[in-house]
């Protein structure tokens, strides 16, 4: 069994658990934590995930963060500015995570309770923002559960995205394979 298989089959067991109502935002947030060379493995069973949450009786809505800069940028007003000296853009990033933010609370906020959004592509934010951040901005607008995959790795529940950068202490739960 891979280690995606392995991460869907605790998933799936985590569904099955009872959904208390009385958590916190952030305590309704999964993070499926990977290898970030199991990438395009992932991101090709997420149809089975969103099977999965089907068929334990969820609503799926699914975001992709991916692209979310490279949209933002291309709707910027001073993109070709950013283009010919890049260093100018460490001051419109703050704009950035609040345009991502919006994006996300969106999602949440269209989700009905008893669902789960799956959102993918936060490796794409490495660099640009910090996935805790945007946990911290978004979840008070999550209704039902989040699916958070992130590639990196946890121990206890300090997040390593990449295994490169400082990780943070999260009240989530972890899925790890």
């Amino acid at each position: 069994m891979t280690a995606v298989e392995r991460l869907l089959q605790r998933y799936r067991a985590q569904l099955a658990l009872p959904w208390s109502g009385s958590l916190s935002p952030t305590e309704r947030v999964w993070v499926a934590v990977y290898d970030p060379a199991d990438e395009r493995r992932l991101r090709a069973a997420l149809p089975s995930f969103e099977l999965a949450t089907r068929q334990a009786g969820w609503t799926w809505h699914a975001l992709d963060l991916t692209a979310a800069f490279a949209e933002w940028m291309a709707a910027h007003p001073y993109r070709e500015a950013y283009f010919a000296e890049p260093e100018l853009l460490a001051g419109s990033l703050s704009a950035f995570e609040e345009a991502l933010a919006l994006r996300v609370r969106q999602t949440l906020e269209a989700a009905e309770p008893r669902s789960v959004v799956g959102v993918v592509g936060a490796g794409s934010l490495y660099g640009l923002t910090r996935v805790s951040r945007l946990m911290e901005r978004t979840s008070p607008a999550l209704r039902g559960r989040m699916l958070l995959f992130f590639p990196g790795r946890v121990e206890g529940h300090n997040y390593r995205m990449f295994g490169a950068r400082d990780g943070w202490n999260y009240h989530s739960i972890p899925l790890t394979p």
